[in-house]
Formats: structure tokens, sequence, C-alpha cells
């Protein structure tokens, strides 16, 4: 069972370099009872890739869920306001 819900949405867009992508998570529970961290990237408009990361722990899943937003702030994503989002 997850004690909260992780979901994060975020941008990052260049119109001088002709960028415009998007990164998305969330923190889910399956039928199993493990814990799954669900990754979708690409661009803006796209239906971009997805990878899925099963874990014994929703501790686990948290700890890289961080690491990911951190990685990807360094990067220059960031959030956007729920109505302007495109993906």
């Amino acid at each position: 069972m997850i004690s909260q819900p992780y979901k994060l949405y975020i941008e990052r867009t260049d119109p001088a370099r002709n960028m415009a992508r998007f990164y998305a998570m969330s923190i889910d529970a399956t039928l199993f009872g493990d814990v799954c961290l669900t990754r979708r990237w690409g661009r803006i408009g796209a239906k971009g890739q997805t990878m899925t990361h099963h874990f014994e722990r929703e501790h686990d899943a948290v700890v890289l869920f961080l690491d990911l937003i951190r990685l990807k702030r360094k990067r220059g994503y960031a959030t956007v306001a729920s109505g302007r989002r495109s993906s």
C-alpha cells in the first residue's frame, strides 16, 4: 500500500535549440503487493518512451524518485502549471 501519491510532470524547453521535452514519473502499487516506479519521457506532444522499475519496498522507489528529480532539475527541467500541460 502506497502511503501517499507520488506523481511528477516536468518540462524542458529551449526554442533556440528546438527543444521541447517532458519527463513524468509516478509510484504505484501493483496487484501483487509490490511497488513500481513508472517513468515516461520524450518530446512534448509525442507518446515518448516508458520504463518501469519494480521494488519490494516503497522506500526504495521513493529514493530513486527523489534522485531522478534532483538530476532532472540540474538539467533544466521545471514544473508547469496543470492547465498548460501538453502531454
